[in-house]
């Protein structure tokens, strides 16, 4: 089967469905048409709250059209590549379908088969990943048994969705080891990927204190390459200059792991992709950098900043004013500065709310110092936040 559609959105996450949703706002008669197959919709910066056990799963979750807007296209299919000279998406039933205009909105592939063992062993023996629907809820469980040992919070050498996950966890932990007096049997460690901590520095001082209060030990520079479950050792290799090829086998008696990721294979095997695999855009217009009727935004476009969904809120109406100024011929106006926020959730009840720009420079909303551990931005990420997404930002009103 053909289709033809004027704008077709290909995924149907936050990114697919808030454009979608605003381009209908802004004009009713388009016609456009969101490519996914996903029966389910998730609103998932509330499963760090969920492996604190703060938080019910069950809330996460939505049916897909229960949130897919009135008045578009919804082709329930998954996507297999792209022909951008002929300006068509292919579908997995052989079907095709031909576009005016093309907004990549994929999202992140987390490729846990890239970690040994991780997937046999993910949900048992202690290992947990907030990353998944399925397994966050276990998360708290080894949280709450943990009697003391080693605790160790992981971060890859990929870009990541919500970039701050991967340690908000260990906070929480640490906190709730304090409440019940283990926090002393406990030796919690951040094996990372990455360089730093955090990359923004008026926010990483305040992250750098809540570690220091729970003697934190620090790993950079590694990539976890194995898990054996059963016997609770993680195998790590450096690449850093200083540990370059360096092997690293460590028992653990909880390890909390963050997948590493990549744009979608559909994405990283064609055309439209950068050499890294993202998604190829203008990263202040959106639009394509070959490809003119070819916008991206989210965590699929190759964008220098923090994956998160607070930046997909900032893209979006950038994504929707430009593709309106190209179906009417116009130049494309509007800017995206790179922001992004990240809620870094630092204990029960306390809260940074880091928010920055493609310079890294804090671009904060409230007016006071958020580099700060406050309950108020708790409150905001646990009650707010969250009817905020499904409520406004999802119907295109945020």
């Amino acid at each position: 089967m053909f289709y033809k559609h004027q704008i077709v959105i290909v995924g149907g996450g936050n990114a697919g469905i808030s454009v979608a949703a605003k381009l209908l706002l802004k004009n009713k008669k388009l016609d456009i048409a969101v490519i996914d197959a996903a029966t389910k919709h998730y609103y998932q910066p509330a499963w760090t709250l969920v492996g604190a056990g703060v938080f019910n799963i069950r809330d996460t979750e939505h049916n897909e059209a229960d949130v897919m807007p009135k008045g578009v296209t919804w082709i329930r299919q998954h996507v297999t590549g792209f022909s951008p000279e002929q300006n068509t998406v292919q579908l997995d039933n052989g079907d095709a379908v031909q576009y005016n205009y093309l907004i990549v909105a994929a999202g992140i592939q987390l490729n846990w088969d890239e970690i040994k063992g991780l997937k046999e062993t993910l949900g048992k023996n202690n290992v947990c990943s907030n990353y998944s629907f399925d397994y966050a809820p276990y998360t708290f469980e080894c949280i709450k048994n943990f009697k003391g040992g080693k605790a160790i919070f992981y971060n890859p050498h990929t870009p990541v969705k919500c970039g701050g996950a991967p340690h908000k966890i260990m906070y929480l932990a640490a906190d709730y080891f304090r409440k019940h007096g283990v926090l002393e049997k406990a030796q919690i460690e951040y094996w990372s990927g990455g360089t730093r901590l955090f990359g923004v520095p008026k926010y990483e001082k305040t992250l750098l204190k809540v570690c220091e209060k729970a003697k934190v030990g620090f790993h950079f520079f590694v990539k976890l390459v194995e898990i054996d479950g059963p016997n609770k050792k993680a195998t790590f290799v450096g690449f850093g200059e200083s540990n370059k090829d360096q092997e690293y086998i460590v028992d653990f008696d909880m390890i909390h792991v963050t997948p590493p990721q990549s744009a979608p294979d559909f994405i990283r095997s064609s055309s439209l992709a950068n050499a890294a695999g993202w998604v190829d855009v203008d990263k202040y217009t959106l639009q394509h950098e070959r490809y003119p009727n070819i916008f991206s935004l989210g965590d699929s476009a190759a964008l220098p900043t923090s994956k998160t969904g607070a930046a997909i809120r900032k893209q979006a109406p950038v994504v929707v004013e430009n593709i309106l100024s190209a179906v009417a011929n116009q130049p494309l106006t509007a800017k995206y500065n790179g922001y992004t926020s990240c809620p870094l959730v630092t204990g029960y009840g306390k809260l940074v709310l880091a928010e920055f720009d493609y310079d890294n420079k804090p671009q904060e909303t409230f007016p006071f110092d958020q580099s700060k551990e406050r309950w108020s931005m708790y409150i905001l990420k646990k009650y707010i936040l969250p009817w905020l997404y499904w409520a406004k930002i999802l119907p295109g009103k945020a």
